[in-house]
């Protein structure tokens, strides 16, 4: 008789004891990561935890009656989407009410109040030319000003340094003004050299229209609004530059005090560069100097062109208008002043903390928005009512894993204590991969989530049905247990992945095709679907291995639910001798 091959089950079959080692193992690193990250519970979401519930109306821009429409309402969710998510509140719910509303569902957490100041945000970038500036007061304590620097691959070193403060940049007389300003509409672009005075003088905020501005109505209505405009009040200065066109000149105020602590106001050209020819941006901490946290940004190929087209006719010109400023939303971040033309990349600095840098670096990243918004209504949600869901479900579900456990001790008796500890190492395992991948990528426990951490416990149940079966049906056969059990794996093991491929094949689906709560369904359930198949191959077979080695199993004890009298086991299968048919010796 031939001896049986020893190969990798054979292998597999002698040393279990590495599989559970390892998985042991595996559980005390991720247990003693999740307690190092300081996150020792699920995230919860806004049904749970509680959160702010924006509603935010559009509202159509100067010449675009026709801007709110299901196409610009669209991206504008995507992009919202986007801010929630690089801010790292997740969970968070956008979706579109009607034809010009979006509801936005922030959760409560540490960046739900920056999500809520940047969500609604338009974060329209424009480069324009400084045609007028001047300051109209404030008695706060003097902040620097931010300023910006550009550097080229080609050029160096070269920088634009910021001069906000009115001593070193004097503004040019009402005259002036009005003739740069008549200019500057005429040309539909910033002023060229020629058409700059080589001396300007000091112009107050009062100042008349000149002659020359009245000759051009535009002109003169600029230079009206310019000399009216009050910085110091925060309203008027948020709605000073809003509605501007791009292609045409504006007034404006800074988004913060200058260096003598004063606002700033400007006259400003057509913006030459805008935000969508900013190709990458990010907040970085300026090592070299230690002047504090900047905003860095890349431009594509034809805004670096754009770029350095305008700070060329810039630098030919005489203060104020060789400087040119970065509007975001109508305010001035940033008026460097440009002594050459510069290209490839540019930096605002200032007087920017960490946050401020990284809102404002997101907002770039992730684009403008299509529309502009106002918040039409901001709710508080509270925890009460999904507390109550909650409560609930965790008694359903603590219902129906005891139906459960109670099943496989009937039914299969001292198997159920593999059955048992299988389920409580998954049910760590996914409790500690949920606190942990809260903090990691913003996953949040809500109440959808839950229902898939119970439909799992179905999931994983039946898997241990299915190797439990497939033994004992090899036992029917007359085998006995150690054989029996690795017999029985192979099988068991391909109907558990088929059956799990199809289980996490439809939470993928769901989760591509779905939005909102329905994804932490979707989620959960592709997750635990993983970690059955973990449980099983690193947990069940080699537990199942070294009970079957004990006697209280392997002889087939009435409560070890491997009986095989209870069974109905065949008798083992023995070779017999067929017996010799009588011979006679009369014949013979």
């Amino acid at each position: 008789m031939a001896a049986p091959k020893k190969g990798r089950n054979a292998s597999a079959q002698s040393r279990p004891g590495r599989s559970l080692a390892l998985i042991l193992i595996a559980i005390a690193a991720l247990t003693g990561g999740m307690f190092a990250s300081g996150q020792t519970t699920p995230r919860l979401g806004i049904d749970l935890a509680g959160g702010t519930s924006i509603t935010l109306t559009a509202q159509n821009e100067p010449g675009q009656p026709n801007a709110i429409n299901k196409t610009n309402m669209d991206t504008a969710v995507d992009i919202m989407n986007r801010r929630v998510n690089g801010l790292g509140v997740s969970e968070a719910e956008v979706q579109t009410q009607g034809s010009d509303n979006i509801i936005v569902n922030i959760p409560r957490g540490t960046n739900s109040k920056q999500a809520r100041e940047q969500v609604g945000t338009t974060a329209k970038l424009y480069f324009r030319p400084v045609l007028a500036t001047d300051v109209s007061g404030g008695k706060a304590s003097a902040t620097p000003s931010p300023s910006a620097s550009s550097s080229s691959s080609a050029t160096t070193g070269d920088k634009a340094t910021s001069s906000s403060s009115s001593s070193a940049t004097p503004s040019a007389s009402a005259t002036t003004q009005g003739r740069v300003v008549s200019d500057a509409l005429k040309a539909g672009s910033s002023p060229s050299a020629s058409s700059t005075p080589s001396t300007s003088a000091s112009a107050s905020s009062s100042a008349a229209p000149s002659a020359s501005a009245g000759t051009d109505p535009a002109a003169a209505k600029l230079q009206a609004r310019y000399a009216t405009l009050d910085c110091t009040n925060k309203a008027v200065r948020a709605k000073a530059g809003t509605g501007a066109k791009s292609t045409e000149p504006t007034v404006a105020c800074g988004q913060d005090k200058n260096s003598s602590g004063q606002w700033q106001k400007y006259i400003l050209g057509p913006a030459e560069v805008a935000g969508t020819d900013v190709k990458k941006s990010g907040a970085v901490f300026d090592t070299q100097t230690g002047a504090g946290w900047k905003v860095t940004m890349d431009f594509t190929s034809g805004g670096s062109k754009k770029f350095a087209a305008i700070t060329g006719k810039l630098a030919q010109n005489q203060p104020p208008q060789n400087q040119f400023a970065i509007v975001l939303d109508g305010q001035v971040v940033s008026d460097p002043s440009v002594a050459q033309s510069l290209s490839g990349s540019a930096e605002i600095s200032g007087s920017f903390t960490q946050t401020e840098a990284q809102d404002l670096a997101n907002m770039l990243n992730y684009g403008a928005l299509p529309l502009t918004f106002h918040e039409s209504s901001v709710t508080t949600v509270t925890a009460a009512l999904g507390g109550e869901q909650l409560h609930a479900g965790l008694i359903a579900g603590a219902i129906g894993l005891a139906l459960v456990i109670i099943y496989l001790v009937i039914y299969y008796r001292g198997l159920s204590i593999i059955a048992i500890a299988s389920l409580g190492v998954s049910a760590i395992l996914t409790y500690v991969l949920m606190a942990l991948l809260g903090p990691a990528i913003g996953f949040a426990l809500n109440l959808p989530a839950v229902c898939g951490a119970i439909v799992a416990i179905g999931i994983t149940a039946d898997s241990f049905i299915v190797f439990f079966e497939r033994i004992r049906d090899e036992i029917r056969e007359g085998r006995t247990l150690r054989p029996a059990v690795e017999r029985a794996w192979p099988r068991a093991r391909r109907t558990i992945l088929v059956s799990d491929f199809v289980s996490f094949l439809a939470a993928a689906v769901l989760f591509i095709v779905t939005v909102g709560k329905v994804q932490g369904f979707a989620f959960t359930l592709g997750l635990t679907t993983v970690l059955d198949v973990v449980v099983v191959f690193f947990f069940t077979k080699p537990l199942m291995t070294i009970l079957a080695r004990k006697k209280f199993f392997a002889e087939g004890h009435s409560w070890s639910g491997l009986d095989p009298k209870r069974l109905g086991a065949k008798p083992p299968l023995r070779r017999t001798r067929r017996a010799s048919a009588p011979v006679d010796t009369k014949e013979a």
